[in-house]
């Protein structure tokens, strides 16, 4: 199915919250969205493009996207754009001005905080930057809202002509629930309107502005103590109260179903007199906000005794089994749970990369690579620092790669006078913000090799396409970039750059081991697709022949989790020396013939699986 076919307009629907905010985006009639890949935001704009109505675009990287946003708002449109928390970094440059200039046509800005890292360097909160901004801050709890509150953030935007955030979480992204859709509303596109005492930020413009800002604070502020978002439950055991947004609502209500709460949809500026009126309810009040205590400091500030996080944990989702211990304690009552079951330690299982990732090859050949540091980056290529590769130092942020390279560079001391530094980075990521790192070390003289990682999609978030594919959003052909003559133009040499299928693992290793010992900047593409794209072509199966598998276990390094131990034995060398023994087995289901395991294995006992009958390749899938 489609995405146009799987958000065709209905009045009730069971989806997710990132669908509801696309269905909100089209039902408030917004002319252009545009984002980032990036969990837990992907999806959003994955379901607009399924309404031809909305110009959509994958842009380059948050910053862009954020600022054809203002483009479009500018000329009088309504804007979505769509980021995860820490794409909101990236954004913020045009983002902390837009705040002066403010909104024209209405610009919502949804952002997607990863509460408890599911897929994310940093658990940032960003409600912060509503007060950094000067804007407001609406919150959803649950699917519906994230339809209703983004309609209304349009509508508000509009009303104080100011950019308004919609702050999501993973579980508001991802859960589903039952939503109903409201009727459409119209919107006229005014058209541009040149003004640029608003409109261009110089100082001398942006001085005039910011008494303007300050009055929208005000108006704010008096908006979110009446607003009908920000609903106070009662409750029949006052004992204890709560003050909570988002997710954390129903995990309050789960733990503590007869309890007084002030839940906040309008969450920025904060009702404090609101918030005051109802602390005088209830015999001890307790904020439960995921994850920083902004609005407890807040309220402290305000002289409003509150509990928050001197009980309740700063990292992670504010769950029941977390909830109610914590405050039970708080009340006297340690041991009481009320029934609720805490979660179970499960068998953990670590990240892997997919069977035939392109990479694989790569970071074994990485892991053989001696006296080199490695400076990694944001993409399925991160998992390379895990085993059995363990072949990356450093990963930071998105782009960080080439710019901690030049700097562990520059910022050698004497015992690494010897050693080679070598970037790694992916296409999409490149393109988002690396190429600024590579420009640096050529403009700067690095002595940098650089690993380009082309699989001509943004792989860790589900394949989107990039302009290293040459397919848009829509899957229009459009123009592709050409990495050799990109890394040209920003001063690699010719003859620095080479390309490299990552498949041929004995090509790749020796392109690495020549350009590491280059001491000028160098660049190696590989240029093998993602296997999860349709640009990806499977091989016949591979399987093991136990007669000859000696147990050596060299093909377990490559890391592909096709391949699966059977049995370890521990055998004594002549030497007297202990060697385990790993015997293998290919998942013949989940193999695509890439052949990288076969380069590693000395006895030839990977072989074709072409004799596998029809009945073993069904059990097989079975099984799997």
């Amino acid at each position: 199915m489609s995405i146009a076919e799987s958000v065709l307009p209905e009045t009730r629907q069971f989806i997710s919250g990132n669908m509801a905010v696309a269905q909100a985006a089209r039902d408030a009639n917004v002319k252009v969205a545009a984002a980032y890949p990036g969990t837990p935001s992907t999806e959003i704009l994955e379901y607009v493009a399924g309404f031809p109505e909305i110009y959509s675009e994958w842009s380059i990287n948050e910053k862009v996207s954020l600022e054809v946003a203002i483009g479009a708002s500018m000329a009088g449109s309504r804007a979505l754009c769509a980021m995860k928390h820490v794409g909101m970094n990236v954004a913020s440059d045009a983002f902390m001005t837009q705040t002066l200039i403010g909104a024209v046509g209405g610009l919502v800005i949804v952002v997607a905080d990863d509460v408890g890292l599911s897929s994310s360097q940093n658990e940032q909160d960003s409600r912060y930057w509503g007060r950094f901004a000067h804007l407001p801050v609406l919150e959803p709890s649950d699917a519906q809202e994230a339809y209703d509150f983004t309609r209304a953030a349009f509508a508000l935007s509009e009303q104080y002509e100011v950019p308004v955030i919609v702050r999501l979480t993973t579980r508001i992204c991802h859960v589903k629930g039952v939503v109903v859709n409201k009727e459409a509303e119209s919107h006229e596109t005014r058209g541009f309107v040149k003004d640029p005492s608003r409109l261009v930020m110089v100082p001398g413009n942006a001085k005039g502005r910011i008494p303007k800002m300050m009055a929208r604070d005000l108006a704010l502020k008096a908006c979110s103590e009446e607003n009908d978002l920000n609903i106070i439950e009662s409750g029949t055991d006052t004992e204890v109260g709560f003050i909570t947004s988002g997710a954390a609502y129903f995990h309050v209500k789960e733990a503590f179903p007869d309890a007084p709460v002030l839940k906040l949809g309008f969450s920025h500026p904060a009702p404090i007199e609101k918030i005051r009126a109802f602390s005088q309810t209830v015999e001890k009040l307790v904020v439960i906000e995921e994850v920083e205590p902004l609005l407890e400091t807040e309220l402290r500030a305000a002289n409003i005794e509150v509990y928050g996080k001197d009980i309740v944990p700063k990292i992670g989702e504010l769950s029941p089994p977390v909830i109610q211990p914590a405050i039970n304690n708080l009340l006297g009552k340690a041991g009481e749970y009320n029934n609720i079951i805490p979660a179970q330690n499960i068998f953990p299982r670590p990240p892997t990369m997919c069977v035939a990732c392109p990479h694989l090859g790569i970071y074994y050949c990485l892991s053989h690579i001696k006296n080199t540091i490695i400076a990694g980056d944001i993409g399925c290529y991160t998992l390379g620092a895990g085993h059995p590769w363990n072949a990356l130092d450093t990963c930071i942020s998105m782009g960080a790669s080439l710019s901690v390279a030049q700097g562990i560079d520059k910022g050698r001391g004497e015992s690494d006078q010897n050693k080679n530094v070598l970037a790694v980075i992916g296409d999409s990521t490149f393109l988002h913000m690396g190429m600024q790192g590579l420009l640096d070390i050529t403009y700067n003289k690095g002595n940098v090799t650089i690993l380009l990682l082309d699989n001509r999609a943004v792989g860790m978030t589900g394949g989107q396409n990039a302009p290293s594919s040459g397919i848009n959003l829509q899957g229009q052909e459009t123009s592709q970039v050409d990495f050799r003559k990109l890394c040209e133009a920003l001063g690699v040499k010719p003859e620095r750059i080479r390309e490299v299928n990552p498949y041929e693992m004995p090509t790749l290793f020796k392109a690495l081991r020549e350009e590491v010992k280059i001491k000028e900047p160098s660049v190696i593409i590989t240029n093998q697709p993602c296997v999860l794209t349709e640009r990806y072509s499977k091989l016949p199966p591979l399987k093991v022949d136990d007669d000859k598998c000696t147990g050596c276990g060299n093909c377990l390094d490559v890391g592909c989790p096709a391949i699966t131990v059977t049995r370890r034995e521990t055998v004594i060398k002549p030497n007297g020396k202990e060697k385990e023994l790993a015997f293998v087995q290919i998942d013949t289901a989940a193999c695509t013939g890439c052949d990288l395991c076969t380069k590693p294995c000395a006895p030839d006992a990977i072989i074709p699986a072409r004799n596998i009958s029809c009945d073993q390749l069904t059990n097989a899938v079975e099984v799997k």
